[in-house]
């Protein structure tokens, strides 16, 4: 139909005047002998001012051998006369093509609005590329996470493995949005120059609730001095549509020769380019204190052997990431409480890097304040100890566990 309209448009059908000029009126008789070809005559018709055009066209006398004549006539009235044709009203009449583009474009809407693509749920569109944003003047980075179906466990809940790493995404995504990502992963140009990086020494993580598939969480980080020669990195995670918190962590984090694994202070070049991203802010926990002991063969209640680190477990500084420590502390922990109890908390202190060839055992001991081995009903804590098959220590924490909430699968 739009087709037709607009071929109307630049073709127009022939002007009342020309059809003025001549009348024809047909009728076919039934006996192909009577056809027959005359000239056209054109007389008055009734006094109304219509003409009357009679047209007869005269055929050959023979056709194949027979005679037939056609004799064709048809009245046609016009009422008024013809206006004289000029210029203006040979112009094809541009209004039915701009009403034929207008009915599509309103079909098209149309169509549009029946399409329910708006999200079920507004926090689909929160953050959706995951690119995050600086705020408070530059001081706090915020990032969101969706929490993908293989980032669950058999608990239909985040592990902890995906939380860690969501804080260290947002630690580097905060530095490279400052615009001091240098050609090292996580160091300034000034370090870079240096060949300076950072390495965590403690962390301490608390975990109130784990997200479950599709829930969305909104991760704030920042820094701060640390000592002479340290920096303070802090994480508020949340979930991002009830504002309640999920986890909270804190960091120290020094600088060593990537060369050398020396330990290095500070330069003023690179004080000078991140210290004024350093917010005068208490840390998010509160430091525990207590001290981590050493465990041995003889005080281990869990040991786990032969750990080899993965060519994936290592990250462009040809160190083992972080992350991975945590899922070798819980190698050491038994079924029975990863079934009954969730991780609630975890302190590390970092000692040494692991690198690629190395191979580590995982040792465990459950506290025995409040915690009764055969009954483990309440929370409790467990000390946890990395090291090497040669007795060199990598990683010493401890981890807080309380009974497993009830989930809605």
């Amino acid at each position: 139909m739009v087709a037709s309209v607009a071929a109307s448009a630049f073709f127009p059908a022939p002007s009342s005047s020309s059809m003025a000029s001549c009348k024809a009126s047909r009728s076919i008789n039934e006996s192909p002998e009577s056809l027959s070809v005359r000239g056209i005559v054109a007389k008055p018709a009734s006094s109304s001012g219509a003409v009357q055009v009679k047209a007869h066209v005269q055929a050959p006398p023979k056709v194949n051998g027979t005679k037939v004549s056609l004799k064709v006539e048809s009245p046609i009235n016009e009422e008024a006369p013809s206006a004289p044709r000029t210029f203006y009203n040979q112009l094809p009449d541009w209004s039915f093509l701009f009403a034929a583009v207008t009915t599509i474009f309103l079909a098209a809407e149309k169509q549009f609005t029946l399409v329910d693509w708006k999200p079920k749920r507004p926090d689909m569109l929160a953050d959706a590329f995951g690119l995050g944003k600086i705020m408070q003047d530059g001081m706090v980075f915020r990032q969101n996470f969706s929490i993908r179906s293989y980032e669950i466990g058999a608990d239909r809940t985040a592990s902890i493995e995906t939380l860690m790493n969501h804080l260290q995404e947002t630690a580097l995504n905060h530095v490279r949005s400052a615009g001091l990502m240098g050609a090292g992963f996580g160091s300034t140009p000034e370090m870079t120059k240096r060949n300076l990086i950072w390495v965590v020494t403690k962390m301490q993580v608390l975990v109130e609730q784990y997200p479950s598939w599709e829930d969305v969480v909104q991760v704030d980080t920042w820094v701060a001095p640390s000592g002479k020669n340290g920096m303070r990195r802090d994480w508020h995670v949340r979930d991002y549509r009830t504002g309640q918190t999920v986890l909270r962590a804190t960091s120290v984090w020094v600088m060593i020769n990537k060369q050398t694994r020396r330990l290095s202070k500070i330069p003023d070049e690179v004080r000078a380019e991140i210290g004024s991203y350093f917010m005068d802010h208490d840390p998010i926990i509160d430091d525990d204190g207590r001290k981590l002991s050493k465990l041995g063969d003889d005080n281990a209640d869990y040991v786990r052997t032969g750990l080899n680190p993965r060519w994936g477990d290592l990250d462009v500084n040809q160190h083992v990431n972080n992350v991975k420590y945590i899922g070798w502390i819980l190698e050491s922990a038994p079924i029975s409480i990863l079934e009954s109890h969730e991780l609630a908390g975890i302190t590390m202190e970092y000692r040494r890097e692991c690198g690629k060839d190395s191979v580590l055992q995982s040792l465990a001991a459950i506290s025995s304040d409040g915690c009764d081995h055969g009954s483990l009903e309440t929370g409790f804590d467990c000390q946890h100890l990395l090291r090497l098959e040669s007795g060199a220590e990598i990683l010493r924490a401890r981890t807080e566990w309380r009974p497993k909430r009830a989930h809605v699968p």
